[in-house]
């Protein structure tokens, strides 16, 4: 199950802001992951929508992302180049760190796959990378448009039409790819790779995935997609790849669903409980001592459903101190009590309704606390727990008289 994608946005290293998507499966992400996608296509190309939604439904956390001048992304494109791609991976990265967590694998399709190929080394946390129809070098895309290539080389830049589109493409842009070699990138790789490759594929020919599997090193894999074509258009395509790419990489990453909600989420203090922001929407991260937790909102208000609600901690709060304090005190007076359930429910009610509350207007809340003691207890026992049970220290707290300071901490 997987939850809708939210908006990703982070600055490149020239300061402009890229526009990305990041799908989030339902609770915890196993890992992050970040696709990118082929040559002057953006984030909404089938492949990478398709795929990421898909990977998301299988528990990975998905960002793909318009490169500079692409998409929804700022910059020229006419002024970037493979380079420039690879330092976009490199910043999205960063920016997931930050934000989430560091990714552990890196997809790329089309030139896509090269740019993952060459950022791998610079992304420390990468754990395993795969590639979908990549070329062995950048230079394969000059083909895409070599009839212009004598034009952009005696003007300094050439209109181009790709994909239904027109782009500007500029000299340095094919000085840049043919100035590039992946051969080191990819024999230096030390890191798990996976080649998706169609045997069909017209754009980038079968000979690139051979290529690029002899110049790496063990481990290494290669799936043929047969009948399909470059760009995966039809889903099952896609649904394979997903499939395939994660039974492969569970071996070589960590399932992160156990582990700390977010690094973003500071060590609190002795004493004090720290909450912090994980995104998307109402998801929050909690660290109180050296535990995590995660608190979040139902999808019916609009949240992600990752974690209990704020009410639900409540409740476990109240019905946790219950539970210690009468086995506190069963054990200290040797009684049988074997085990303890304790049942919670918040609910608001109408004031008049509550024969204990002293207002008589409008609601008021009942935290309705429910007990089953198993155990032999005499009847005189078990009404001396449910006294025992008032006096839990929680209980006595959400009773009594009680202040709820609010500040800002100085910026």
């Amino acid at each position: 199950m997987t939850t809708p994608g939210v908006q990703f946005q982070f600055p490149n290293s020239r300061g402009e802001t890229l526009s990305g998507r990041l799908e989030l499966p339902t609770g915890s992400p196993r890992a992050y992951a970040i696709f990118a996608h082929c040559f002057t296509c953006s984030k909404n190309v089938h492949a990478a929508s398709r795929i990421s939604r898909a990977l998301s439904q299988r528990g990975l956390a998905v960002l793909r992302f318009d490169f500079t001048g692409l998409g929804n992304s700022e910059g020229d494109f006419a002024n970037t180049n493979f380079s420039s791609n690879v330092e976009d991976l490199v910043a999205a990265a960063q920016a997931l760190q930050r934000e989430h967590r560091a990714p552990s694998l890196l997809i790329g399709h089309s030139l896509g796959g090269a740019a993952v190929l060459a950022a791998a080394r610079r992304i420390p946390h990468v754990a395993a990378v795969a590639t979908i129809g990549a070329p062995s070098e950048p230079a394969h895309v000059v083909g895409l448009f070599r009839d212009q290539v004598p034009q952009i080389e005696a003007d300094g830049l050439a209109h181009v039409r790709l994909g239904g589109r027109e782009f500007t493409l500029t000299r340095q842009f094919l000085d840049d790819v043919s100035q590039t070699s992946l051969q080191n990138d990819v024999a230096e790789l030390k890191k798990p790779l996976m080649l998706f490759h169609s045997p069909i594929d017209n754009v980038v020919g079968i000979e690139n995935a051979r290529t690029i599997y002899q110049a790496a090193k063990h481990p290494k894999s290669f799936v043929s997609l047969d009948q399909a074509d470059h760009l995966l258009t039809n889903p099952r395509d896609a649904e394979f790849v997903a499939d395939t790419l994660c039974a492969w990489v569970s071996r070589y990453i960590a399932d992160e669903t156990d582990a700390t909600p977010d690094s973003r989420v500071p060590a609190p203090e002795e004493g004090r409980v720290v909450l912090r922001e994980l995104g998307p929407l109402y998801t929050l991260g909690i660290a109180a001592g050296h535990h995590h937790l995660i608190a979040d909102e139902p999808h019916s208000v609009g949240g992600q459903d990752a974690g209990p609600t704020p009410y639900d901690l409540l409740l476990s709060a109240l019905g946790a101190c219950t539970a210690i304090t009468l086995r506190m005190y069963a054990n200290r007076k040797q009684w049988p009590l074997e085990d303890v359930t304790v049942r919670l429910r918040h609910e608001k009610i109408h004031a008049k309704d509550c024969e204990t509350c002293e207002s008589n207007d409008g609601t008021v809340d009942r935290m309705q606390v429910d007990l089953t003691l198993t155990g032999d207890l005499t009847d005189q026992q078990r009404q001396r727990l449910l006294e025992i049970a008032h006096r839990c220290p929680v209980h006595r707290t959400l009773t009594g008289e009680k202040t709820i300071p609010v500040q800002l901490d100085p910026q």
